[in-house]
């Protein structure tokens, strides 16, 4: 089946499929990027650590702060275990690693603008948005350009991006505008808007197309074929969407 979307596929929403929806998205930006950019700047993609504790717990995001390192020497000392009787239970802990893209000026490897595709552990409440909400804060107090991709319509929109209510959005702030962003707020039936990324002052910036790029990652990883377009997309669309997504539908019928 060929994408039959003007830009984003509701159904690649799915939060069982979207954490390789997401690895994908971030990899192909990543490969559009790199030869437009080269050979001034180079675009890193860099990760962070999502730890859940419990199945009912909320994600945290944890870069490690300090680490111990074997590097010789005698053995520490043990203390003997008491007597106490105690129980061993299993901690279902699940950690993945999430993905975000750097745009670094070469040779000094001065990060110049942050890309982030939000995930559904950023956007569901919880430990783990705060953590990220505290990271974005922090990025928007520097003089980092930041894109921010919110392809997700679950869970709240992200501050400064709440209105006007939109299915998508993408938040731009550039370097040189540090208290003013863009927000670009879209819709499932529209395509996704193109947009300049960020670089330094009086640099060509190249145009994003992401609607291009999610149509080449369906096409090249085979989602037609774990789709299943009988069923509705998780989260469901509203009425009048769902009927037009069923017109779309019977054009590839």
């Amino acid at each position: 089946m060929t994408y039959p979307w003007p830009g984003m596929n509701p159904w690649l929403e799915n939060s069982l499929l979207w954490p390789n929806v997401h690895v994908s998205l971030i990899t192909a930006l990543r490969d559009e990027l790199t030869p437009l950019l080269r050979p001034r700047y180079f675009v890193a993609v860099e990760t962070r650590t999502v730890v859940s504790s419990l199945p009912t717990a909320s994600s945290l995001v944890r870069i490690p702060d300090v680490m111990v390192i074997h590097r010789g020497g005698p053995p520490v000392a043990v203390v003997a275990e008491a007597d106490t009787p105690y129980l061993t239970v299993e901690l279902p802990i699940e950690s993945v690693e999430e993905g975000y893209l750097e745009v670094r000026l070469v040779p000094s490897g001065e990060v110049v603008t942050v890309i982030e595709i939000l995930s559904y552990s950023n956007k569901a409440p919880g430990r783990d948005r705060d953590a990220y909400l505290a990271k974005r804060e922090e990025l928007l107090r520097t003089d980092v350009g930041f894109v921010e991709i919110d392809l997700l319509r679950d869970s709240q929109p992200m501050p400064l991006t709440e209105v006007p209510a939109s299915d998508y959005r993408l938040f731009i702030r550039r370097r040189e505008q540090s208290f003013h962003a863009r927000l670009y707020p879209f819709g499932v039936r529209q395509r996704i808007p193109t947009f300049p990324l960020p670089l330094l002052p009086d640099d060509t910036e190249p145009k994003v197309d992401l609607s291009g790029l999610i149509k080449g990652v369906y096409e090249r990883a085979g989602y037609d074929l774990v789709i299943d377009y009988n069923q509705p997309p998780v989260p469901p669309l509203k009425d009048e969407d769902a009927a037009w997504a069923a017109e779309v539908l019977k054009t590839q019928t």
